[in-house]
């Protein structure tokens, strides 16, 4: 189970894009979920990054190629969840995931193309308009 430490000092996450990527949020995970985080490099997880719900039942960021700067293939047992709602560090991972809503796929911190048909499939109430 995913587990973090309360007690740190402060800090403040902020990212311009948060309100540009998710346009309209309409319904989520009702309280959001704790991110197992265990090998996401990055410190910070950007809104509109892909949430996956992995076969253990535990949520995590969808991960990363090696490169850094695209999204690997989804973990064998995986499935897509929903977007983050809003940027979140990976020290205190608690997220707000989108099921319903509109998301600029332009304005994702990563590409979207390569599996733009699959989280279609996945998330159908969720509407992609570029801006």
């Amino acid at each position: 189970m995913a587990t973090v430490n309360l007690i740190n000092e402060k800090k403040q996450v902020m990212d311009g894009n948060d309100n540009i990527v998710i346009v309209n949020y309409f319904d989520g995970i009702r309280g959001g979920r704790t991110l197992d985080v265990t090998g996401f490099k990055p410190e910070v997880i950007h809104a509109g990054h892909v949430i996956v719900k992995l076969s253990s039942g535990e949520f995590a960021p969808m991960p990363l190629a090696e490169s850094g700067n695209a999204y690997a293939a989804l973990p064998e047992g995986a499935s897509y969840a929903g977007f983050l709602v809003a940027s979140i560090s990976t020290k205190q991972p608690f997220a707000a995931i989108m099921v319903r809503g509109t998301i600029n796929p332009a304005a994702s911190p990563f590409p979207l193309t390569d599996i733009m048909s699959a989280v279609k499939e996945a998330l159908p109430l969720i509407d992609y308009q570029e801006d």
